[in-house]
């Protein structure tokens, strides 16, 4: 081997490899048998899935498919109907608040207020999820998006890519552990892009999880370290990224949705 860390999916956990040392990895997301329905129409079908700590997964499906609904599930927004979540060892249903604080989301909504200011926008969600020190945290995540000469005007006036920025902002006050990213780079520049990428690095370095929706196969493949399919709610095809190229993707993608 090259020394390169090896991560074997073994369904409950993941066995990382490393010259002759290994060890049991626990997952940090644990989603078995997940099902939602909204009056009547199934949406989600029994999703089971896991995610390791530092993992990047990317869902891929068409609109419909149960991707935002299944991240709005993990992000506490949406009741499941049944099944169980556990995230860090909590369960879900018995533990909501406690994993509220262990996950950032961004999502087609920025969920900011748009009266307040950039700035006060975050000091409240700091005050929410009880952050040390607010005024240093916010004022160091503005100028990491990019936003430090916005910071005193109100929401209201930003544009759709500010906005964007803004809300990654707010989903990495608190430092989660785990990041709900659906379509996080929509409304952003080429530069914009590049932040992502940068922030979503930072956070996998630092040892946090990140599930994501893209409809960009190149973006998937480049940001992810598995890739997971959704169709009519139920997982119908995963794989690690390594192990695939965009033409094998494409075709992949066409045999387990069509």
């Amino acid at each position: 081997m090259n020394g390169r860390s090896e991560v074997v999916d073994m369904g409950e956990v993941g066995i990382e490899k490393n010259g002759s040392d290994a060890y049991v990895q626990e997952p940090l997301v644990v989603i078995r048998g997940l099902k939602k329905s909204f009056t009547l129409k199934p949406v989600l079908r029994g999703i089971d899935l896991t995610l390791c700590p530092a993992e990047r997964v990317a869902l891929l499906g068409a609109n419909g498919a149960g991707k935002t609904t299944l991240l709005r599930i993990l992000a506490g927004l949406t009741r499941p109907g049944s099944g169980n979540i556990s995230i860090s060892g909590l369960d879900s249903e018995f533990a909501a608040h406690q994993i509220s604080h262990l996950v950032g989301l961004v999502a087609h909504q920025p969920y900011l207020y748009e009266e307040l200011t950039a700035l006060e926008n975050l000091l409240f969600f700091a005050r929410m999820y009880t952050v040390r020190h607010p005024q240093d945290r916010a004022r160091e995540l503005l100028r990491r998006v990019g936003l430090e000469r916005r910071g005193n005007e109100r929401v209201a006036t930003f544009s759709r890519g500010q906005l964007q920025r803004l809300a990654w902002a707010r989903a990495l006050l608190h430092a989660p552990s785990l990041l709900l990213l659906d379509e996080p780079d929509t409304g952003l520049d080429q530069e914009g892009h590049a932040l992502v990428d940068a922030l979503l690095a930072e956070h996998i370095a630092r040892g946090g999880s990140a599930l994501f929706t893209t409809h960009q196969y190149e973006r998937a493949l480049a940001l992810s370290d598995r890739l997971v399919i959704l169709s009519n709610g139920r997982i119908v095809y995963q794989q690690d990224s390594r192990n695939l190229d965009l033409a094998t993707l494409q075709s992949r993608y066409r045999e387990v949705t069509s």
